[in-house]
Protein backbone atom coordinates (compact mmCIF):
# COMPACT_ATOMS: atom_id res chain seq x y z
CA UNK A 1 0.00 0.00 0.00
CA UNK A 2 1.76 2.81 -0.60
CA UNK A 3 0.91 6.06 1.58
CA UNK A 4 0.72 9.59 -0.13
CA UNK A 5 4.29 11.16 0.24
CA UNK A 6 5.89 14.35 -0.89
CA UNK A 7 6.98 14.79 -4.89
CA UNK A 8 10.02 13.24 -5.53
CA UNK A 9 10.40 16.26 -8.26
CA UNK A 10 11.94 18.27 -5.65
CA UNK A 11 14.87 15.07 -5.62
CA UNK A 12 15.65 15.56 -9.09
CA UNK A 13 18.91 17.43 -8.72
CA UNK A 14 21.26 17.83 -11.57
CA UNK A 15 25.15 16.77 -11.83
CA UNK A 16 26.05 20.20 -11.49
CA UNK A 17 25.57 21.15 -8.12
CA UNK A 18 25.69 24.93 -8.93
CA UNK A 19 22.56 24.62 -11.26
CA UNK A 20 20.48 22.98 -8.71
CA UNK A 21 17.33 24.84 -8.83
CA UNK A 22 15.61 26.66 -6.43
CA UNK A 23 12.44 25.29 -4.87
CA UNK A 24 9.83 27.22 -3.27
CA UNK A 25 8.63 25.78 -0.65
CA UNK A 26 12.40 24.75 0.64
CA UNK A 27 13.91 28.47 -0.07
CA UNK A 28 11.66 30.86 -0.88
CA UNK A 29 8.11 30.87 1.21
CA UNK A 30 10.29 31.03 4.36
CA UNK A 31 12.26 33.61 3.23
CA UNK A 32 9.08 35.66 2.60
CA UNK A 33 7.42 34.26 5.58
CA UNK A 34 10.21 35.54 8.09
CA UNK A 35 10.90 38.79 6.63
CA UNK A 36 7.54 39.78 4.43
CA UNK A 37 4.53 38.78 5.73
CA UNK A 38 4.42 40.99 8.60
CA UNK A 39 3.60 43.85 6.18
CA UNK A 40 2.38 41.86 2.92
CA UNK A 41 1.04 38.82 4.58
CA UNK A 42 -2.51 37.51 5.60
CA UNK A 43 -3.50 39.63 8.06
CA UNK A 44 -5.51 42.34 7.04
CA UNK A 45 -4.69 44.69 10.02
CA UNK A 46 -1.60 46.52 9.31
CA UNK A 47 -1.07 45.29 5.90
CA UNK A 48 0.91 47.92 3.46
CA UNK A 49 0.63 48.54 0.34
CA UNK A 50 -2.68 45.99 -0.36
CA UNK A 51 0.34 43.92 -1.08
CA UNK A 52 0.13 40.27 -0.48
CA UNK A 53 2.99 38.19 -1.01
CA UNK A 54 1.47 34.81 0.66
CA UNK A 55 -0.82 34.24 -2.29
CA UNK A 56 -0.01 33.57 -6.08
CA UNK A 57 -3.15 35.47 -7.16
CA UNK A 58 -1.31 38.93 -5.56
CA UNK A 59 2.19 37.93 -6.64
CA UNK A 60 1.87 37.70 -10.12
CA UNK A 61 -1.04 40.10 -10.57
CA UNK A 62 -0.71 43.28 -13.34
CA UNK A 63 -0.58 46.42 -11.09
CA UNK A 64 -1.09 49.47 -12.71
CA UNK A 65 2.47 49.58 -15.00
CA UNK A 66 4.38 46.98 -13.21
CA UNK A 67 4.71 43.50 -11.65
CA UNK A 68 5.73 41.80 -8.62
CA UNK A 69 7.74 39.12 -10.17
CA UNK A 70 8.39 38.62 -13.97
CA UNK A 71 8.86 34.54 -14.20
CA UNK A 72 12.55 34.62 -15.72
CA UNK A 73 13.11 38.09 -15.12
CA UNK A 74 14.36 39.09 -11.86
CA UNK A 75 15.41 43.35 -13.16
CA UNK A 76 11.85 43.79 -14.18
CA UNK A 77 10.45 42.14 -11.02
CA UNK A 78 9.50 45.13 -8.74
CA UNK A 79 9.87 42.75 -5.61
CA UNK A 80 13.74 42.04 -7.06
CA UNK A 81 14.44 45.52 -7.49
CA UNK A 82 13.31 46.33 -3.93
CA UNK A 83 14.85 44.04 -2.18
CA UNK A 84 18.10 44.67 -3.67
CA UNK A 85 18.38 48.56 -3.73
CA UNK A 86 21.21 49.98 -2.06
CA UNK A 87 18.79 52.63 -0.93
CA UNK A 88 15.29 52.43 0.53
CA UNK A 89 14.92 48.85 -0.11
CA UNK A 90 12.83 46.33 1.04
CA UNK A 91 12.41 45.38 4.25
CA UNK A 92 12.50 48.33 5.92
CA UNK A 93 14.74 49.29 8.47
CA UNK A 94 11.85 50.29 10.79
CA UNK A 95 10.58 46.37 10.67
CA UNK A 96 13.61 45.11 12.23
CA UNK A 97 13.94 42.86 9.99
CA UNK A 98 16.61 42.33 6.95
CA UNK A 99 17.73 39.78 4.39
CA UNK A 100 20.90 38.87 3.55
CA UNK A 101 23.16 38.20 0.32
CA UNK A 102 22.46 34.77 0.30
CA UNK A 103 18.34 35.32 0.34
CA UNK A 104 18.69 38.16 -1.69
CA UNK A 105 20.30 35.90 -4.51
CA UNK A 106 18.32 32.91 -3.43
CA UNK A 107 14.92 35.20 -4.99
CA UNK A 108 16.72 36.21 -7.75
CA UNK A 109 17.81 32.96 -8.99
CA UNK A 110 14.12 31.88 -8.13
CA UNK A 111 12.61 34.41 -10.03
CA UNK A 112 15.62 33.83 -13.31
CA UNK A 113 14.52 29.98 -13.31
CA UNK A 114 10.88 30.70 -13.78
CA UNK A 115 9.39 31.56 -10.32
CA UNK A 116 7.48 28.54 -10.04
CA UNK A 117 4.86 28.38 -7.31
CA UNK A 118 3.85 25.32 -5.27
CA UNK A 119 1.07 24.88 -2.56
CA UNK A 120 1.56 22.88 0.64
CA UNK A 121 2.22 19.27 -0.89
CA UNK A 122 -0.58 17.59 0.75
CA UNK A 123 -3.07 19.76 -0.99
CA UNK A 124 -1.45 18.96 -4.70
CA UNK A 125 -2.66 15.53 -6.40
CA UNK A 126 0.99 13.33 -6.68
CA UNK A 127 2.50 12.81 -9.76
CA UNK A 128 4.81 10.43 -10.93
CA UNK A 129 8.28 12.19 -11.56
CA UNK A 130 10.79 11.22 -14.73
CA UNK A 131 13.82 10.05 -13.81
CA UNK A 132 16.57 11.19 -13.74
CA UNK A 133 19.63 11.21 -15.89
CA UNK A 134 22.91 9.88 -14.69
CA UNK A 135 26.13 8.87 -15.60
CA UNK A 136 26.25 4.94 -14.53
CA UNK A 137 23.36 4.00 -16.59
CA UNK A 138 24.27 0.33 -15.12
CA UNK A 139 23.85 0.90 -12.14
CA UNK A 140 19.93 1.73 -11.30
CA UNK A 141 17.82 -1.54 -10.64
CA UNK A 142 14.96 0.08 -10.30
CA UNK A 143 13.44 3.59 -10.89
CA UNK A 144 13.91 5.00 -7.42
CA UNK A 145 17.46 4.31 -7.96
CA UNK A 146 18.12 6.91 -10.33
CA UNK A 147 16.95 9.45 -7.88
CA UNK A 148 19.76 7.99 -5.71
CA UNK A 149 22.14 7.87 -7.91
CA UNK A 150 21.60 11.13 -9.47
CA UNK A 151 22.29 13.21 -5.96
CA UNK A 152 25.14 10.87 -5.25
CA UNK A 153 26.73 12.21 -8.64
CA UNK A 154 26.09 15.73 -8.02
CA UNK A 155 27.70 15.49 -4.47
CA UNK A 156 30.49 13.73 -6.59
CA UNK A 157 29.84 10.47 -4.86
CA UNK A 158 30.10 6.77 -5.85
CA UNK A 159 27.39 4.07 -4.64
CA UNK A 160 29.05 1.67 -2.12
CA UNK A 161 29.30 -1.63 -3.05
CA UNK A 162 26.28 -4.25 -2.93
CA UNK A 163 26.83 -5.86 0.55
CA UNK A 164 26.91 -9.58 1.01
CA UNK A 165 24.12 -11.65 0.81
CA UNK A 166 22.85 -12.52 4.64
CA UNK A 167 23.49 -8.57 5.28
CA UNK A 168 20.73 -7.79 2.63
CA UNK A 169 18.43 -10.15 3.50
CA UNK A 170 18.60 -8.99 7.25
CA UNK A 171 18.16 -5.57 6.04
CA UNK A 172 15.00 -6.42 3.79
CA UNK A 173 13.65 -8.59 6.53
CA UNK A 174 13.55 -5.74 9.23
CA UNK A 175 12.38 -3.56 7.01
CA UNK A 176 9.23 -5.31 5.53
CA UNK A 177 8.47 -7.77 9.02
CA UNK A 178 10.60 -6.19 11.82
CA UNK A 179 12.07 -9.28 12.41
CA UNK A 180 15.59 -10.90 11.93
CA UNK A 181 15.69 -13.69 9.19
CA UNK A 182 16.26 -16.69 11.10
CA UNK A 183 19.73 -18.83 10.92
CA UNK A 184 17.96 -21.37 8.19
CA UNK A 185 16.63 -18.69 6.29
CA UNK A 186 20.12 -17.28 6.23
CA UNK A 187 21.65 -19.94 4.70
CA UNK A 188 19.01 -20.96 2.04
CA UNK A 189 19.22 -17.62 0.88
CA UNK A 190 22.98 -17.83 0.91
CA UNK A 191 23.00 -20.62 -1.05
CA UNK A 192 20.38 -19.79 -3.75
CA UNK A 193 22.38 -18.63 -6.73
CA UNK A 194 19.25 -18.36 -8.50
CA UNK A 195 18.97 -15.04 -10.48
CA UNK A 196 15.53 -14.13 -8.89
CA UNK A 197 16.90 -15.20 -5.39
CA UNK A 198 16.25 -12.17 -3.83
CA UNK A 199 13.35 -11.18 -5.61
CA UNK A 200 11.88 -14.75 -4.16
CA UNK A 201 12.57 -13.71 -0.14
CA UNK A 202 10.88 -10.10 -0.98
CA UNK A 203 7.68 -12.02 -1.88
CA UNK A 204 7.82 -14.39 1.22
CA UNK A 205 8.20 -11.55 3.30
CA UNK A 206 5.49 -9.34 1.64
CA UNK A 207 3.27 -12.56 2.18
CA UNK A 208 4.07 -13.25 5.72
CA UNK A 209 1.49 -11.84 8.21
CA UNK A 210 4.25 -10.34 10.16
CA UNK A 211 4.48 -7.85 7.04
CA UNK A 212 1.30 -6.27 7.98
CA UNK A 213 1.89 -5.98 11.57
CA UNK A 214 5.24 -3.89 10.68
CA UNK A 215 3.39 -1.71 8.06
CA UNK A 216 0.58 -1.01 10.27
CA UNK A 217 2.98 0.70 13.14
CA UNK A 218 3.62 3.83 11.89
CA UNK A 219 -0.09 4.11 10.95
CA UNK A 220 -1.30 3.08 14.56
CA UNK A 221 0.91 6.20 15.82
CA UNK A 222 -0.38 8.30 13.48
CA UNK A 223 -4.05 7.56 14.84
CA UNK A 224 -3.15 7.49 18.24
CA UNK A 225 -3.62 4.46 18.89
CA UNK A 226 -1.94 3.72 22.57
CA UNK A 227 -3.12 6.94 23.45
CA UNK A 228 -4.39 6.70 27.31
CA UNK A 229 -8.07 6.63 27.55
CA UNK A 230 -9.17 8.74 29.80
CA UNK A 231 -9.17 12.18 30.82
CA UNK A 232 -8.31 10.81 34.66
CA UNK A 233 -8.58 7.68 34.80
CA UNK A 234 -6.84 4.94 32.68
CA UNK A 235 -9.89 2.36 32.26
CA UNK A 236 -10.36 -0.68 29.84
CA UNK A 237 -10.17 0.28 26.48
CA UNK A 238 -10.89 -2.28 24.25
CA UNK A 239 -10.02 -0.75 20.19
CA UNK A 240 -8.03 -4.05 18.82
CA UNK A 241 -10.29 -5.39 16.40
CA UNK A 242 -9.56 -2.04 14.93
CA UNK A 243 -5.53 -2.36 15.32
CA UNK A 244 -6.68 -6.21 13.77
CA UNK A 245 -8.39 -4.41 11.16
CA UNK A 246 -5.48 -1.96 9.84
CA UNK A 247 -2.83 -5.05 9.84
CA UNK A 248 -5.31 -7.16 7.61
CA UNK A 249 -6.01 -4.68 5.58
CA UNK A 250 -1.98 -4.52 4.82
CA UNK A 251 -1.61 -8.14 4.90
CA UNK A 252 -4.53 -8.04 2.01
CA UNK A 253 -3.33 -5.02 0.35
CA UNK A 254 -5.86 -3.15 0.25
CA UNK A 255 -6.28 -0.21 -2.00
CA UNK A 256 -5.73 3.20 -0.38
CA UNK A 257 -8.54 4.16 -1.18
CA UNK A 258 -10.86 1.89 0.42
CA UNK A 259 -8.08 1.97 3.23
CA UNK A 260 -9.36 5.56 3.49
CA UNK A 261 -13.09 5.41 3.11
CA UNK A 262 -13.49 2.46 5.24
CA UNK A 263 -11.90 4.01 8.08
CA UNK A 264 -13.23 7.43 7.72
CA UNK A 265 -17.09 6.41 7.28
CA UNK A 266 -17.25 2.48 7.08
CA UNK A 267 -20.34 2.35 9.11
CA UNK A 268 -21.74 4.90 6.78
CA UNK A 269 -21.62 2.48 3.68
CA UNK A 270 -24.69 0.94 2.06
CA UNK A 271 -24.97 -2.21 4.15
CA UNK A 272 -22.15 -1.84 5.93
CA UNK A 273 -20.17 -4.95 7.29
CA UNK A 274 -19.24 -6.19 10.56
CA UNK A 275 -15.41 -5.48 8.92
CA UNK A 276 -16.21 -2.09 7.77
CA UNK A 277 -17.95 -0.79 10.65
CA UNK A 278 -14.72 -1.52 12.62
CA UNK A 279 -12.58 0.04 10.53
CA UNK A 280 -14.30 3.36 11.77
CA UNK A 281 -13.04 2.55 14.89
CA UNK A 282 -10.57 5.26 13.57
CA UNK A 283 -12.89 7.85 14.22
CA UNK A 284 -13.16 6.49 18.61
CA UNK A 285 -9.20 6.92 19.33
CA UNK A 286 -9.92 9.65 21.36
CA UNK A 287 -9.82 10.43 25.00
CA UNK A 288 -12.96 9.67 26.61
CA UNK A 289 -14.57 11.68 29.79
CA UNK A 290 -17.10 9.63 31.96
CA UNK A 291 -16.44 11.53 35.14
CA UNK A 292 -19.76 12.13 36.56
CA UNK A 293 -19.64 15.75 36.28
CA UNK A 294 -18.66 15.99 32.83
CA UNK A 295 -21.17 17.79 30.24
CA UNK A 296 -21.93 15.14 27.66
CA UNK A 297 -22.10 18.24 25.04
CA UNK A 298 -18.84 19.55 25.92
CA UNK A 299 -17.04 16.57 25.55
CA UNK A 300 -18.74 15.21 22.57
CA UNK A 301 -17.42 18.47 20.65
CA UNK A 302 -13.93 17.59 22.28
CA UNK A 303 -14.25 14.37 20.18
CA UNK A 304 -14.88 15.72 17.92
CA UNK A 305 -12.40 18.43 17.53
CA UNK A 306 -9.57 15.29 18.60
CA UNK A 307 -10.63 13.60 15.29
CA UNK A 308 -10.53 15.87 12.57
CA UNK A 309 -7.20 17.19 14.01
CA UNK A 310 -6.24 14.06 13.72
CA UNK A 311 -7.46 12.83 10.45
CA UNK A 312 -6.06 16.22 9.18
CA UNK A 313 -2.23 15.28 10.78
CA UNK A 314 -2.90 11.92 9.64
CA UNK A 315 -3.91 12.15 5.71
CA UNK A 316 -3.24 15.60 5.03
CA UNK A 317 0.56 16.00 7.13
CA UNK A 318 -0.45 19.51 8.39
CA UNK A 319 -2.02 20.69 11.65
CA UNK A 320 -5.04 22.07 12.06
CA UNK A 321 -5.93 22.62 16.00
CA UNK A 322 -5.88 26.30 15.62
CA UNK A 323 -8.67 26.56 13.04
CA UNK A 324 -11.14 25.80 16.40
CA UNK A 325 -10.69 29.11 16.53
CA UNK A 326 -9.57 30.65 13.77
CA UNK A 327 -9.15 30.51 10.12
CA UNK A 328 -5.65 29.33 9.45
CA UNK A 329 -3.35 32.20 7.95
CA UNK A 330 -0.86 29.88 5.40
CA UNK A 331 -3.57 26.65 4.87
CA UNK A 332 -6.88 27.15 3.21
CA UNK A 333 -8.64 26.10 5.88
Amino acid sequence: MALCLPSLGAWQTPSNPQERPVDFNRDIRPILSDACFACHGPEDDGRQGNLRLDTKESVFADRDGYRIIVPGNSSASRLYQRISAKERSMPPASSGRTLTAKQIELIRDWIDQGAKWQSHWAFDPPKRPATPAVKERNWPKNPIDYFTLARLEAEGLKPSAEADKATLLRRVAFDLTGLPPTPAEVDSFVADHSPDAYEKRVDQLLGSPHYGERMAIEWLDLARYADTHGYHIDSLREMWPWRDWVINAFNRDMPFDEFTIEQLAGDLLPDATLEQKIASGFNRNNMINFEGGAIPEEYHVEYVVDRASTTATTWLGLTMGCARCHDHKYDPI
